[in-house]
């Protein structure tokens, strides 16, 4: 069962270099304790050939409701962060080697890959194995389909 609070962040684009990364796309999906039965979603998309994010509206969902699935979604997007490793230390690899960071906040589980400034060209002390990257590159499913659901 997912935590009644939780904060979920998504960020395509997180390898750089020199300069920082530029970041595809950027979802948040929250669930707060003053709307435990709600799931918010914002969404900021860079369109190709254009340098910066643009805002798409913010999006509000029953999290219980079974046609979208939301529940169980969130359900195991949280058994699967608490399975797989991160990146050690913090940002020096994209261990997963998706380009993606996910950042989960709840009260029992912090769990961020890639770095609050992305990732590095260097080697991590942790590597994932190939069925943990499956399970992160799930991860990153969900997110991208709650993300893109409409109300």
């Amino acid at each position: 069962m997912p935590p009644q609070e939780f904060l979920v962040r998504v960020q395509h684009g997180i390898t750089g270099g020199f300069a920082p990364p530029t970041p595809n796309a950027i979802h948040q999906l929250t669930r707060s304790g003053d709307s435990p039965n709600s799931l918010f979603i914002q969404s900021m998309v860079r369109p190709d050939g254009t340098p910066s994010l643009q805002e798409h509206p913010p999006k509000e969902f029953p999290i219980g409701d079974p046609s979208h699935g939301s529940h169980s979604l969130v359900d195991e997007l949280h058994a699967i962060l608490k399975d797989i490793p991160t990146e050690q230390p913090p940002g020096i690899e994209d261990i997963y080697g998706l380009d993606t960071s996910i950042m989960w906040a709840s009260e029992d589980l912090e769990w961020m890959n890639g770095g609050p400034s992305g990732c590095g060209h260097g080697t991590s002390d942790v590597q994932p194995t190939e069925e943990q990257k499956a399970k992160f590159k799930r991860a990153v499913e969900i997110v991208t389909q709650l993300a893109q659901l409409e109300n």
